[in-house]
């Protein structure tokens, strides 16, 4: 997947580097390019410097080959009319922009754009809005800081390994399995089987990087 995140603070430069570490490729635009930094010096992705809503600009992004698009700018207006453009004058389906006023978020997401507020969640909620169809969180402690999600797509080549190699590669916690419609705790001699329903416990800003690495074949044995 190609993916345009307009804005390299904290969260866009976080969303950045997520999505290149599970394998899809990334450009960032920002009207300033000391924003960059931020990225680290070993960013495999492209950066552009401009306003995210400039045609020109989105162009130089890649835009009319992206999947999706991301505005986590420090401005509502700039982030809604960056998302806009890339919905209506480039067609992509996939975008969500972050919006700090409630109550015109709520007018955006009747246009069919998806919305995410100033929460600790954010990077969450944007890697499980532009790589899936669901936001699979079915529990969070009240400081918002651990989410219990559901694995919604578990590679098959994890049948037969150990819950262990599955925590070590997503960097979350197995919570629990659902096998043969009973729950099961598991230990770390238990074997991932078909059919299972994994739940993982994880740190929030971890959580839609662990769900794309569950998604993956494991890495390859030594």
């Amino acid at each position: 997947m190609y993916v345009v995140v307009m804005g390299c603070g904290r969260v866009g430069a976080s969303l950045a580097a997520a999505l290149l570490r599970v394998g899809h490729d990334v450009a960032v635009i920002d009207r300033d390019a000391g924003a960059f930094q931020r990225l680290g010096p070993d960013f495999a992705g492209q950066t552009i410097v401009g306003a995210g809503f400039d045609r020109d600009v989105l162009i130089a992004a890649g835009i009319e080959r992206a999947d999706a698009f991301a505005a986590v700018s420090s401005g509502d207006n700039s982030n809604i009319i960056s998302a806009r453009v890339a919905r209506e004058t480039f067609g992509i389906d996939k975008v969500v922009a972050r919006i700090y006023d409630t109550k015109r978020a709520a007018v955006y997401e009747r246009l069919g754009i998806p919305t995410v507020a100033t929460v600790l969640w954010t990077v969450d909620r944007f890697m499980s809005t532009l790589v899936s169809d669901t936001v699979p969180t079915k529990w969070r402690e009240p400081s918002g800081a651990v989410v219990i999600a559901q694995l919604v797509e578990l590679n098959e080549d994890w049948y037969g390994r150990s819950v262990r190699e599955l925590e070590e590669v997503t960097a979350a916690r197995v919570a629990f399995l659902i096998r043969f419609g009973e729950g099961v705790l598991p230990n770390v001699r238990t074997v991932l089987q078909a059919d299972d329903t994994v739940y993982i416990a994880a740190v929030s800003g971890t959580v839609g990087e662990a769900l794309a690495r569950a998604a993956q074949p494991p890495p390859a044995d030594n």
